[in-house]
């Protein structure tokens, strides 16, 4: 058996029919702020089976803040990635310092 390294955050997104056709676009934008950012490494974005949220569709999950949102649109993505991905890299690199 293999130990294996896990990514420092997690992003999950909903892929029930509901939330499937938006949450794909908001997958391929915060796919393209990982790389943006260079933290490839540090960010695994994972598809989930339905959250049971479909009212709140489309559902975005951040871990290990443990986080979930409803109606994520595509002007709202920068924000969360800020919050919940690259805040944990400031913060980071403000403690290398």
């Amino acid at each position: 058996m293999r130990k294996l390294e896990m990514r420092k955050k997690v992003i999950l997104f909903c892929d029930g029919n509901k939330c499937s056709k938006d949450n794909k676009n908001n997958r391929k934008m915060f796919r393209g702020l990982i790389k943006q950012t260079e933290m490839k490494g540090e960010v695994e974005i994972i598809k989930t089976q339905c959250t049971d949220n479909c009212k709140c569709a489309p559902v975005v999950g951040f871990q290990p803040d443990n986080v979930w949102y409803g109606e994520v649109s595509e002007k709202k993505i920068p924000q969360l990635f800020e919050e919940h991905v690259a805040h944990a890299k400031l913060l980071n690199h403000d403690n290398s310092q």
